[in-house]
């Protein structure tokens, strides 16, 4: 029981990232018909990228939603999908990134794959600029573009599932063409663009962690703003803090954490608390219990 418990405590995120992903994508009859679910549920919002084309998804994702509605010749704003995207954002910031995105899982263990000594990298050349490319897309493809441009009904398109979404193409576009051959015949030079943009950010994720969610993902961008503020944040204790920077080593996405905590770029994975020596990186919950158990001893 004791080593069944140790497993599970090593290997949490992971469990978690994998039950959340089957209980969001559980319509197995989705997969064997090539049919998308079309139930009421599907008017749902789930925290992460979870294409509505998805043969298996149950929910749909905020950046799909907020496109359509964008689009929409009849609405121009959809407060449901603006207010899901605060509440989850200023709950828990890129947690929902780290724990909760079935392409982040997907990325996760690609990661995995053993390379030779010295392949394996934390980031890419020139990641300081790489990194607002997902601010670009959010506000140019997700903002913008199904806003602005219209066809002669003054409807929108989705632009970034279009052209972008990685996640749309292997868990929508990859498992629908292969049980539906009229669908193979007509797909054209678009699907076999983000196939290409797929199977690359697939390999890349081998070498790099995460390279979609570090350079591209637009939800992770609106998520990331809220780390600062989310009631689920990380605090240092100064005093006890010795700079030595086991957390930064520790992190896969190269963040120093005892300098910035709570960078936007941090999904929360919890590495980092791991591996801090002295106890001085914790989450600001455990700091609130530490000074209300402290508070409580000194008043008795």
């Amino acid at each position: 029981m004791g080593r069944a418990w140790r497993w599970l405590r090593r290997h949490l995120r992971t469990a978690v990232q994998v039950a959340f992903a089957a209980l969001t994508n559980g319509y197995v009859a989705g997969f064997l018909q090539g049919r998308i679910y079309r139930g009421a549920a599907k008017a749902v919002c789930v925290p992460g990228l979870n294409c509505y084309s998805c043969p298996g998804a149950l929910g749909s994702c905020p950046i799909g939603a907020l496109q359509a509605v964008l689009g929409s010749r009849s609405y121009r704003i959809c407060l449901y999908v603006v207010g899901f995207l605060f509440l989850f954002g200023a709950a828990l910031g890129r947690f929902v990134c780290g724990w909760l995105c079935p392409f982040g899982l997907v990325q996760d263990l690609l990661h995995k794959i053993p390379l030779p000594k010295g392949w394996k990298r934390k980031k890419l050349p020139g990641d300081r600029g790489l990194r607002l490319l997902k601010y670009g897309i959010l506000v140019g493809f997700v903002l913008l573009l199904p806003s602005l441009v219209v066809d002669v009904t003054g409807q929108g398109m989705p632009w970034f599932c279009e052209y972008i979404c990685p996640s749309g193409t292997l868990m929508g576009g990859v498992p629908l063409l292969l049980t539906n051959p009229p669908l193979r015949a007509v797909a054209g030079g678009l699907f076999a663009w983000k196939a290409a943009l797929l199977a690359a950010l697939l390999l890349l994720s081998v070498a790099v962690y995460r390279p979609f969610c570090r350079y591209l993902c637009p939800l992770g961008a609106v998520y990331g703003l809220f780390n600062p503020i989310a009631l689920h944040r990380f605090a240092v204790e100064e005093h006890k803090c010795v700079r030595c920077g086991k957390c930064q080593s520790a992190c896969k996405l190269d963040i120093a954490a005892y300098k910035t905590p709570n960078s936007r770029e941090c999904i929360r994975c919890g590495e980092c608390l791991r591996a801090c020596p002295t106890g001085a990186l914790h989450t600001l919950l455990r700091q609130r219990k530490a000074e209300s158990g402290a508070a409580q001893k000194s008043g008795t």
